[in-house]
């Protein structure tokens, strides 16, 4: 029997069976990060996302596919961790504007659905990486738009769609170097096939599989790799002198000469600044950006309606933050003029921040990625007029830009990547200066402090002519593995040598919850012989995976 139309309610049992398969393999999914350290978290992070997605579908209860749609991408959008999830979310939040106003959704509504996904998700990173779940999301959509045009029937339609899916996945290490080197498939494009999947087997009422079908996990990870594959983003400098923040609400009359069109739109505003945001509903665009001229900018808006909350900012004054602050504090008065936010795991790690000013500090790091809706809630519990983020952890960088662009305020990512670079960053804020002056400051500092770190090998590997065992100790520095050896005191001395110069002067150590006193004793008496003039300075981190973090500058 043909199925031919599907309803809000058979799309909320395709994603429960979609969120499902993804929880039962997302550790293999995980496995699939080709760094042999104890943090590969892509499977984690697409799991929590897709499954605080289902949560917000079951909470919908909607037989109309328009409103399951939208659940979806909502629930999607507040518990996106990671690049991974972030992206994923970004997928779903096209395919539910693909499918407005619609009570339900044939083969080629749902083709022109995961295009839009696939549209709006390359918006939102800012540079691409073909050869990830981008392109495994990319092809699959193209195939599914040529597809439907001929085959009406659903279940079958899906099915070509996932096989198409499925060799996408394959040829990822064809697109990606990183990926042909170690011998393995893109792990966010494995976990979107694996959500696929789940789909299919709920439209033919099937159960899965405990493992996704996947190539064996002994061909995956067989070889060797020095960097992470889904780095997507590096932060430009900001060139442009004014920010500028305004709505439009939209008026008939003006929309009826000049439609309307987001992406059109935000093509125009890009020829004039940077840092640009445009997020639109059916009554209001809200556009945010760094620009030169904010009158020209202004204009283009008021050919769709009329403006409103308009804020516009010298970022290249000093102390630009508290012009005007006399008329804001009698509506604020509760409010502080700055915060930041930062996100650490150890006890040790996290009083350190707060010691130098952080005001909120989330948990998490490596293995436990915070949402959006954390990152979001920890904005509104610093109560301020500008709020700095430190993500400390380039897998939660995405997520933070995402969080940033929900606030209300001024938000502002700082790109750190490690403990030491967030440290460092946070050292150089200055309160009287500006937050343009801030950022640029802040993010200069992530740059001139390397980080090294020791963990331990979780299988076995090869990485630049370096023989690492499973269980071995593993020196990492700046994300590239440089030293291994059995013994971890052994590591530490390989690795330093790879890290400290001449140039040098400061060696700070974060101890590890596993560290011990008397290691800790023979360390600092070989650093003083070895480096004689390098000051040390050593903290009690309390931070798992890492039995050191070091910072060097």
């Amino acid at each position: 029997m043909k199925l031919e139309q599907i309803d809000g309610a058979m799309l909320g049992q395709m994603i429960a069976t979609g969120a499902h398969h993804l929880t039962n393999n997302a550790k293999m999914i995980d496995a699939l990060n080709v760094f042999p350290v104890p943090d590969g978290d892509t499977g984690t992070n697409m799991n929590l996302s897709m499954t605080s997605g289902a949560k917000e579908v079951r909470q919908a209860a909607s037989n109309d596919i328009s409103e399951v749609a939208q659940a979806f991408s909502k629930g999607l959008l507040m518990g996106a961790r990671g690049n991974s999830g972030v992206i994923l979310s970004q997928l779903f939040r096209g395919f539910a504007k693909g499918l407005e106003q619609k009570q339900t959704a044939t083969s080629k509504d749902l083709a022109a659905a995961l295009e839009s996904g696939v549209t709006t998700a390359y918006k939102a990173v800012m540079k691409p990486v073909e050869g990830t779940i981008l392109t495994v999301a990319k092809d699959a959509a193209n195939f599914a738009v040529s597809e439907a045009k001929k085959e009406a029937d659903i279940t079958i339609f899906l099915e070509k769609v996932l096989d198409e899916a499925k060799a996408s996945l394959k040829r990822t290490p064809e697109l990606l170097p990183v990926l042909k080197e170690v011998g393995v498939v893109d792990s966010g494009g494995q976990g979107l096939v694996t959500i696929y999947e789940g789909f299919l087997a709920a439209l033919k009422g099937e159960d899965l599989p405990e493992t996704a079908d996947t190539i064996e996990m002994d061909e995956m990870i067989n070889a060797e790799h020095h960097k992470v594959a889904q780095d997507f983003m590096d932060t430009s400098e900001i060139e442009f002198g004014y920010c500028t923040e305004f709505m439009v609400k939209f008026e008939d009359e003006k929309i009826s000469n000049s439609p309307f069109n987001e992406e059109q739109f935000r093509n125009e505003l890009s020829e004039y600044g940077d840092s640009l945001l445009v997020v639109s509903d059916e009554e209001v665009v809200k556009v945010h950006i760094h620009a030169e001229y904010p009158g020209k900018v202004m204009t283009l808006g008021q050919q769709y309606g009329s403006l409103i909350n308009m804020k516009i900012e010298n970022m290249r004054e000093q102390h630009s933050s508290i012009v005007g602050t006399k008329q804001e504090d009698a509506k604020s008065k509760e409010q502080s003029e700055h915060a930041i936010i930062t996100v650490a795991m150890g006890s040790g790690i996290k009083a350190l921040f707060e010691s130098l000013g952080a005001t909120v500090v989330i948990e998490g790091g490596q293995t436990m990625n915070p949402s959006t809706k954390d990152i979001t809630d920890a904005i509104q519990q610093a109560n301020a007029k500008q709020v700095y983020i430190l993500p400390n952890n380039k897998n939660i960088i995405m997520a933070a830009e995402q969080a940033a662009e929900l606030a209300d305020g001024e938000v502002v990512v700082i790109p750190s990547k490690t403990i030491p670079q967030g440290i460092s960053s946070l050292l150089s804020f200055q309160p009287e200066s500006s937050m343009q002056d801030n950022q640029l400051r802040m993010q200069e500092e992530c740059g001139r402090v390397k980080t090294g770190q020791v963990t331990y090998a979780v299988r076995d590997t090869q990485i630049n002519g370096i023989t690492i065992e499973k269980g071995n100790f593993m020196g990492i520095v700046d994300g590239d593995i440089k030293a291994s050896h059995e013994n971890r005191l052994e590591t530490v001395k390989l690795m330093l040598k790879e890290i400290i110069t001449e140039d040098d002067e400061i060696l700070t150590i974060l101890q590890g919850e596993e560290s011990d006193a008397a290691e800790m004793d023979a360390l600092i008496a070989y650093i003083e012989a070895a480096y004689e003039d390098i000051e040390i300075e050593v903290h009690e981190g309390n931070q798992p995976i890492y039995s050191y973090i070091f910072a060097v500058e």
